[in-house]
């Protein structure tokens, strides 16, 4: 549930991506939930139906997209500033995780990481890097990860897609600047969504004890981190741009 007013996001619409799962559609449904409009997108159609069936209000819109062209992104999201109207702000939460030693990682592997978080992303940058597709004011905001600024077994390349969402997001915020167009990634640490789910299933109690026992307040929930995009997203951010804020229950002083 969000702790911001019902009406703090009143009169204003947003674009989230990954919005059929997880962080994305916990993040949409909060936003639904204090009076913004949101057009929610991710490759599972009969998933953003249920997703839309979950917030609050009728004027949610479905808008179902393969991100995995810069090209292809960047004229999509400009198509929907021409039709819905130029967007207040974007959250950028579609990606994949990969858990695979270096040894292992083929081109195929990298390609799809690439692909839905880093490519995805750029095609966004470009999208809001043209006048009438987000407003002057506006907001926008990549998940990104810990693992980006730690090193971890396993992560090598969704590391190194992390680390260009952040690298990216400080020149973009330099771009956006005379517009006040602010620009923010957030590095999340472990959170109970369907990922970690999965990685709980396939792994032992004791390294999942270990990594639990890394975060000094345990595994974050969804919420968590939809409360801190609504606050990049709102107008109480209105001074923060090209931070990589750290949202990990205290992963990262360990």
């Amino acid at each position: 549930m969000s702790i911001f007013a019902a009406d703090a996001l009143k009169g204003k619409t947003f674009l989230v991506t990954g919005a059929s799962s997880g962080l994305g559609k916990a993040t949409a449904i909060m936003i639904a939930e204090c009076g913004g409009q949101v057009l929610v997108s991710g490759r599972n159609e009969s998933r953003l139906t249920a997703c839309i069936e979950a917030m609050k209000g009728t004027n949610h819109i479905a808008l179902p997209f393969d991100l995995s062209n810069a090209d292809e992104v960047a004229d999509w999201v400009k198509s929907i500033a021409k039709k819905y109207g130029a967007l207040s702000g974007i959250f950028h939460s579609a990606g994949l995780g990969l858990v695979l030693p270096a040894r292992m990682m083929k081109q195929s592997h990298l390609e799809s990481l690439l692909q839905s978080s880093l490519f995805a992303a750029f095609g966004i940058a470009r999208a809001a890097s043209s006048k009438g597709v987000i407003t002057d004011g506006g907001s926008i905001v990549f998940m990104s990860s810990v693992i980006g600024s730690r090193g971890q077994l396993g992560m090598t390349a969704y590391s190194a897609v992390k680390s260009g969402i952040d690298g990216m997001v400080r020149s973009l915020a330099c771009e956006l600047a005379p517009r006040k167009i602010r620009a923010n990634s957030i590095l999340a640490g472990a959170v109970e969504t369907e990922m970690i789910a999965e990685w709980r299933a396939i792994s032992d109690k004791a390294a999942v004890a270990e990594l639990e026992g890394r975060h000094l307040l345990g595994f974050g929930k969804p919420e968590d981190v939809a409360n801190t995009v609504l606050f990049l997203l709102s107008d109480a951010s209105q001074w923060i741009t090209g931070t990589n804020l750290v949202i990990d229950g205290g992963y990262m002083v360990r």
